[in-house]
């Protein structure tokens, strides 16, 4: 029988980081469906911005926890840093046939970090959270005039005469037309970025699901527990260690 081992894999950072961003997820998901659906639902506009403004705090928490993400690449702990959770680097591609072999043959690697393949898929998650991110402020600011940008934009599209500072959505009477007009052909692909990259990143979250529960099946590890504790259990020495 295989001796199992504990090894420290995950700090508290990229823990929390995980289950916050996870929550975020779930929140703006179940927001962003309602206020893509308001029409049919006989939705009002106050209600409308209600939604809106709802989806935009839990944006607002989900971007500084990325951004933490992010700043905790640089500073972190070894397996928190871009070297350990993205692909690249010397030797990553016979690593990556290394996997694969041993996956074919029967007699799949451990790891404390990510496998290979799991690095992929890290840097195709946080490219996506970073796309949403940034759209979803430009977003923010031109729909519902918050910041960072939403200052900026009211006073771009504020009629002559009225306090930029004082616009509300869906009031065009205290937009002028012709800088309203131009404010939405502006915002138009940021949108249409939104709105893909939301599709997509739901078909990657479901394959990254599927990629843990799969790995957890196929190599053991305690991959789940491990973003919990923070720790791994291995019944052989990590190909990572």
């Amino acid at each position: 029988m295989a001796e199992l081992k504990t090894y420290p894999a995950w700090d508290v950072s990229v823990r929390w980081f995980h289950w916050i961003n996870l929550l975020c997820m779930l929140g703006l998901i179940a927001v962003g469906v309602a206020i893509l659906n308001t029409d049919p639902l006989g939705v009002t506009n106050d209600g409308k911005i209600l939604l809106k403004t709802v989806h935009v705090w839990i944006g607002y928490v989900f971007v500084l926890n990325l951004l933490w993400r992010l700043v905790w690449a640089f500073i972190g702990g070894a397996r928190a840093r871009w070297r350990a959770i993205l692909p690249g680097g010397p030797g990553y591609m016979t690593e990556v046939r290394e996997y694969l072999a041993a996956v074919r043959a029967g007699r799949p690697r451990q790891y404390v970090g990510h496998n290979p393949l799991g690095r992929l898929a890290v840097a195709l998650l946080l490219i996506l959270l970073l796309v949403q991110a940034v759209t979803g402020l430009v977003i923010a600011g031109t729909d519902i005039f918050y910041p960072p940008f939403g200052r900026w934009i009211a006073g771009w599209v504020a009629a002559p005469g009225v306090d930029p500072a004082s616009l509300v959505p869906y009031a065009p009477e205290m937009y002028e037309k012709a800088a309203y007009e131009a404010m939405r052909a502006f915002r138009k692909p940021f949108v249409t970025i939104h709105y893909y990259g939301f599709y997509t990143l739901l078909v990657v979250a479901l394959i990254h699901v599927i990629g843990v529960v799969a790995t957890e099946l196929r190599e053991g590890g305690t991959l789940v527990s491990g973003m919990i504790t923070g720790r791994k259990v291995l019944s052989q020495p990590p190909a990572d260690g």
